[in-house]
């Protein structure tokens, strides 16, 4: 079994990905690391990990871990990224590994340098219900994609939560802005050109709140907004000229509602569900992670693909503060 070490005892961590783990079929989560001590003994001790660590370093340092899960804030992800491959330890970082395309290439040279295994955490890859959406496009089920349309909003105005202190890499588009880009990407299989953004910002965090774009691909249009001071909601629609599919819970699946995918046909006289119940996508993706690091011909989110995701973010960016278009 792959010995999983956890670099931090984050919220995400604690009721995703150590579950998850728990419940994979290729791994167990051996170590958990915090500056507090009490902090890591307490979580090992809530979930039966054998070893609790004071510190980063002596976790990357012990023979007891293969692979290191990192769900430190954003701004740390590149610093700790790097660090555990140079320790020998495959390392799977949580979204989004960076806040700027061109860093990422760091973490491209030291995998090769290392031989390890990097890779973003993006559970929402590795869901069926998004390998569906792809199969339904490519047989053509809505014709020629014309719009792809997307939301992804909750409220938080905790001055103390990371998603609000820009220093830590806060925000609604480092958040939640990589999701809709993400699995639009996927599906498709396409890249986006270039966007045209408006991006709000808090007056106290300084975190941007609020952003709506258009971005333009070679077939097709796009159209999302995300928010993380509006009410909960999350959606996405891929409009073609013979109907539509939309994915009721594109990005917390089972968590905001059904695993559901529905096909409507052209007059909306026809629509067909198709459910994906009992299914973990945290779980998925760690199971995915290990099989690759084993040299599996599995599919893995990628270096890539996280460059060519966080170069639409940094563009969103970009447009915010120009007030024009900008190439991807």
């Amino acid at each position: 079994m792959f010995n999983w070490g956890i670099l931090s005892s984050a919220k995400i961590a604690r009721e995703q990905l150590i579950p998850a783990i728990m419940q994979s079929e290729t791994g167990n989560v051996s170590a958990i690391a915090s500056r507090d001590l009490t902090r890591a003994q307490d979580v090992a001790g809530r979930f039966g990990i054998p070893h609790a660590f004071a510190s980063y370093d002596e976790m990357l340092a012990s023979d007891k871990v293969d692979g290191i899960y990192i769900p430190l804030p954003t701004s740390q992800h590149i610093e700790w990224s790097i660090k555990a491959a140079k320790a020998g330890k495959h390392v799977l970082c949580e979204k989004p590994i960076s806040l700027k395309a061109e860093e990422i290439n760091a973490l491209v040279e030291v995998q090769k340098e290392t031989g390890v295994l990097i890779a973003e955490a993006f559970m929402v890859y590795y869901h069926p219900q998004w390998l569906k959406v792809q199969s339904l496009i490519k047989e053509g089920a809505i014709g020629t994609l014309k719009h792809v349309q997307g939301a992804f909003s909750y409220y938080n105005r905790d001055g103390d939560n990371m998603r609000n202190k820009p220093e830590l890499g806060g925000g609604a588009l480092p958040d939640i802005g990589v999701y809709p880009t993400i699995v639009t990407r996927m599906v498709t299989g396409q890249e986006p050109l270039s966007v045209m953004a408006k991006v709000e910002r808090d007056s106290d965090f300084g975190t941007d709140i609020y952003s709506t774009m258009a971005v333009e691909f070679a077939n097709f249009d796009m159209s999302f907004y995300v928010s993380t001071q509006m009410a909960l909601r999350q959606n996405m629609v891929f409009h073609g000229d013979e109907g539509f599919i939309e994915v009721h819970t594109p990005f917390n699946a089972g968590l905001y509602g059904f695993d559901e995918v529905t096909l409507h046909n052209q007059k909306h006289t026809e629509v067909q569900s198709f459910r994906f119940g009992g299914v973990n996508q945290y779980t998925l993706q760690v199971d995915n992670f290990v099989r690759k690091s084993r040299g599996e011909d599995v599919r893995i989110f990628d270096l890539q693909n996280s460059i060519n995701n966080q170069k639409l973010i940094d563009a969103i960016f970009k447009s915010g503060e120009s007030g024009s278009r900008e190439s991807v």
